[in-house]
């Protein structure tokens, strides 16, 4: 079972379509299925708008889906239930470091920027966590232990993170009472069946964390396959300001849907020479091992490709 799992804040760009595309090919090439999944975590961002048209884009493009769309903001009971699991087993703590105080105390980032946390709030007494909530409201963190997490991904080959000193105890809930994305997307997974996880490289630092949260609920670890980031000519990963790789500014550019699609596999590594296609036209044909050979070849492990 793969996922699309788009957040609704903005319409879709190149770097969401190649992942959807790479996520829908692996799972249909297994003969496996796609659900819908809506991230609406984040309530202000979130809008009703958005989310119709993430579900038109979806089928304009060519992609089919075999469950949902599930939503996150009508989950708040199954993530309170995991939080007080893991809080139960592993404890938790509360946190009143912004994020100059972490960046100030952490060594340098690690992959994905992600910085260490050094366990600053871990060992504040009752009395200084009383005094600390008076200024500001915790967010609050899993306990890691020193521990090993390690998978092969399809894409990017084998990946270990020791859970205490390559990342430190991680946010599972936020200063302003919401799950956090670790834990949200995590019960997601597992409750979905979710067992095959396509993302950019960039989220490959997450998967050992989810990992350890999914082996405290009960769950598997799924696979992964963390894809090129496709970045601006800056370097910067596409985003919704990037309005040429922006999907209506792509359509104009490329005149079918076809075509576009085309271009985003042939840039992306998927097809050796650029043609219009739909993604039944690459199912015909997509290998998983030729995939992740021509990118190791072609781009790199762990190495951005610039869109043009």
């Amino acid at each position: 079972m793969g996922r699309f799992a788009p957040s609704p804040t903005g319409r879709m760009h190149a770097g969401n379509i190649y992942a959807s595309l790479v996520a829908w090919l692996i799972a249909k090439s297994q003969g496996g299925k796609m659900i819908l999944r809506i991230e609406d975590l984040d309530r202000d961002r979130s809008k009703e708008d958005y989310i119709s048209q993430v579900m038109r884009d979806y089928e304009m493009l060519g992609f089919t889906w075999d469950e949902g769309p599930y939503y996150q903001h009508n989950r708040d009971e199954a993530y309170e239930q995991a939080y007080r699991k893991l809080e139960a087993e592993c404890g938790v703590y509360p946190c009143f470091c912004s994020r100059s105080d972490l960046k100030a105390a952490a060594s340098a980032p690690h992959l994905g920027e992600k910085w260490v946390y050094v366990g600053t709030c871990k060992h504040l007494t009752e009395e200084e966590r009383a005094v600390k909530s008076l200024d500001k409201n915790p967010s609050y963190r899993l306990i890691v232990p020193d521990e090993t997490y390690s998978f092969v991904d399809q894409v990017q080959g084998a990946f270990s993170q020791n859970l205490a000193y390559e990342c430190g105890d991680f946010l599972i809930r936020r200063a302003d009472g919401m799950f956090a994305y670790q834990l949200a997307v995590t019960v997601d997974d597992g409750a979905q069946g979710v067992n095959s996880v396509v993302r950019g490289y960039d989220l490959i630092t997450s998967s050992p964390q989810q990992m350890f949260i999914l082996e405290k609920l009960g769950y598997p670890a799924p696979t992964y396959a963390h894809v090129p980031l496709l970045v601006n000519q800056q370097g910067k990963r596409l985003s919704k300001r990037d309005k040429d790789a922006s999907i209506d500014l792509m359509l104009e550019t490329f005149g079918t849907v076809e075509a576009l699609m085309g271009h985003i596999a042939y840039v992306g590594k998927i097809i050796e020479r650029e043609e219009a296609v739909t993604p039944s036209d690459l199912l015909e044909c997509f290998d998983m091992k030729k995939y992740a050979h021509r990118v190791m070849d072609e781009v790199g492990r762990l190495e951005p490709i610039i869109w043009q």
